[in-house]
């Protein structure tokens, strides 16, 4: 089904900068954070809180606090008289709180809503879980973030495995791995360009206390690091036996990012540029053979031009989530797609993976991209664990 009602007020979206795990953003509780910033951007933007009647909450990594969810947040804000929902789907979490967002818009439920989205990967909690039946009363421990890294209960493998899986399959690479990663961090030096010219069109600060009466603003991305054709070469596979290096897939990493969905009356209102209208046109998602998880980039993108009613031919601009190059190699051999015509101005591959967030932000970069140029259809496309996938068409007028 074709979206129709669902519409995002020009500029009234951010992202923070993504921060390297361990970086600037690594003691912060990431939901605090976001609420944070989300206050100081709508007074930045002299946008009036009461505008809005729902909120939409998407994290993967538990926080103190973080079972209060949407309600704490709001208030936070200074919305103290709503709630809403929380979604967490690992790396697809950006999209899914985006869709839900947009379907209650469309079914009239809500008028006004924030999607805001959120993750801190460093120092993730230790979680416990008691069992007085197991051996010595023993329970089980956990790590959030990086037990689910290194193993996907269901497909008995890790992440990085996923890829080497699909490299296997379809037959990519080494060096189109890192040909790929030398394109998009290519691409991303276009967006720091001219003093970080594009990024400042969308990226907000985040304010964090220096002390116990000042605060400090993180302004940039922490932690992409220089990438040459010699230096990839020289890097050993992260896994005995495979293609898949260090320098060919993205790193965790901290930061939060947001963006209004509304009715098309509220777009209007809020808009930084009422000449400019930005339409969700509809939401695709897919899953594929168990751990195949790069693969699933491209029927999440066939199912969200099939629903939104349009061709990948009538597609002016796409960007993916692309924790490993091999997604990108694959889906331009699969689509027939030039590397060069995808994920301009940057991409999470180089400046990482706040899983949360992550997607957010790069549509966020997909609808700047073509405000700049002109207008169209946009495409972004992001795999998430669990071999799955979800994608999104916009259109930007």
């Amino acid at each position: 089904m074709s979206l129709t009602k669902a519409w995002i007020p020009y500029g009234v979206y951010w992202s923070t900068p993504f921060c390297r795990w361990q970086g600037s953003l690594s003691t912060q509780n990431s939901l605090e954070l976001a609420a944070t910033t989300a206050k100081r951007f709508f007074a930045a933007k002299e946008i009036a809180t009461d505008a809005f009647d729902g909120l939409v909450l998407g994290y993967t990594v538990p926080q103190l606090h973080s079972f209060y969810g949407a309600p704490w947040l709001a208030g936070l804000i200074g919305m103290p008289d709503i709630g809403g929902p929380v979604v967490s789907q690992a790396c697809a979490t950006s999209v899914r709180a985006m869709a839900s967002a947009a379907t209650s818009v469309e079914t009239d439920m809500r008028e006004c809503q924030l999607a805001l989205t959120c993750d801190r990967t460093s120092n993730g909690p230790h979680v416990y879980y008691p069992d007085p039946q197991g051996i010595g009363g023993m329970g089980e421990a956990e790590s959030p973030v990086w037990d689910n890294f290194n193993m996907d209960p269901w497909g008995g493998t890790s992440m990085l495995q996923t890829a080497e899986n699909a490299v296997a399959a379809t037959g990519i690479t080494r060096e189109e791995q890192e040909q790929m990663t030398l394109l998009r961090y290519q691409q991303y030096a276009d967006a720091i360009a001219d003093d970080r010219k594009f990024q400042k069109r969308y990226m907000f600060p985040a304010e964090l206390p220096k002390g116990r009466k000042t605060t400090v603003l993180i302004e940039e991305d922490e932690g992409v690091h220089p990438t040459t054709a010699e230096g990839l070469a020289k890097l050993r596979p992260a896994l005995e036996g495979g293609s898949v290096t260090f320098g060919t897939q993205t790193y965790p990493a901290d930061g939060n990012a947001g963006i209004v969905i509304c009715n098309r009356e509220h777009a209007a209102q809020l808009s930084r540029d009422t000449s400019v209208k930005i339409q969700i046109k509809g939401f695709g998602d897919a899953r594929v053979k168990k751990a195949h998880m790069p693969l699933a980039v491209v029927p999440a993108a066939q199912n969200a031009l099939a629903h939104a009613g349009v061709e990948l031919s009538q597609i002016k601009a796409i960007k993916s989530h692309n924790p490993f190059a091999v997604n990108d190699v694959y889906f331009c051999k699969e689509t027939g797609t030039k590397p060069e015509d995808m994920n301009h101005y940057g991409s999470p591959l180089i400046y990482g993976h706040p899983q949360g967030p992550t997607g957010m932000r790069v549509v966020i970069e997909l609808i700047e991209q073509l405000v700049l140029e002109g207008g169209g259809l946009g495409l972004f496309t992001g795999c998430a664990a669990g071999d799955t996938a979800m994608a999104m068409v916009l259109k930007v007028s």
